[in-house]
């Protein structure tokens, strides 16, 4: 996929290039992902520059890390029977949530909306079935990573160090948004880029500053990458994107969640 604009504001190419790697295996416990990317990336005949961007799937980066939870092993507190009850889900589900939570926001039939532990507002703490591979005699789910920033961080350095490049990683995932009907992909983790451009400093084209211009660069780029990886059965989980270059200091996905006392939500 390739995305072409007229006046580049932050980047410094007039074209963007996003390429999905074929040939990503199922990954498992412990496999490494950086031995997974470099494959990919010889499997479509590409190799690694300084500038490009990994995009990497969450659930991929969750199996590596053995986040599976067997659901027969969860003792519900009453807290999760009653919240289980109210939102029509699994009480032993529920409990893994809230373990992963440090907030319930919403919580109506079939939907309970949290903030997770590193901060982000998801749905079910972003735990799910979907694209689990079933075990004889388990009822697995998949947590979120550990520590997804943390995590980028790793695979920047080893990229760095096995392939001599610096080339930005960023861990997506998919969620909902207030007031819009559907999910699109947002950055989790980021390493070797900027993930919030503050654009406060700039003009627009009649020399009016900008007020309050901040761009989400991890966010867009986690969204455009997610066109490609998919949300079912495609098994595309690492895009590579090429063409890109923001300008300022690399930044966590952290910085992306708006301080509890700015939110207009809660």
């Amino acid at each position: 996929m390739r995305m072409s604009r007229d006046r580049p504001l932050s980047a410094t190419s007039d074209r963007l290039e996003f390429v999905a790697l074929p040939a990503i295996p199922l990954v498992k416990p412990g496999d490494d992902l950086v031995d997974l990317v470099l494959d990919g990336l010889a499997a479509a005949g590409r190799s690694l520059r300084q500038g490009d961007v990994l995009v990497i799937a969450q659930k991929i980066v969750s199996k590596a890390e053995d986040r599976y939870v067997d659901l027969r092993r969860i003792n519900p507190s009453s807290r999760a029977r009653e919240l289980a009850a109210l939102c029509c889900k699994d009480a032993r589900l529920v409990e893994l949530i809230l373990s992963e939570s440090t907030e319930v926001l919403r919580c109506r039939p079939g939907v309970l909306v949290v903030v997770h532990r590193f901060g982000v507002v998801l749905a079910n703490a972003g735990i799910d079935h979907s694209n689990v591979e079933p075990a004889s005699g388990a009822e697995r789910v998949l947590l979120l990573p550990k520590d997804p920033d943390d995590t980028c961080r790793c695979l920047h350095e080893a990229l760095r160090l096995r392939a001599g490049v610096d080339a930005g990683v960023v861990i997506n995932d998919s969620a909902g948004r207030a007031w819009r009907n559907g999910t699109v992909g947002i950055a989790l983790g980021a390493a070797g880029l900027p993930s919030l451009l503050d654009q406060r400093t700039r003009c627009d084209l009649f020399g009016r500053p900008l007020k309050a211009s901040q761009q989400a660069i991890a966010d867009e780029l986690a969204a455009a990458a997610s066109l490609l990886q998919g949300q079912a059965d495609e098994g595309m989980p690492v895009v590579l994107i090429r063409g890109f270059s923001a300008p300022g200091t690399s930044a966590p996905a952290a910085s992306l969640i708006r301080p509890q006392a700015e939110d207009l939500f809660r």
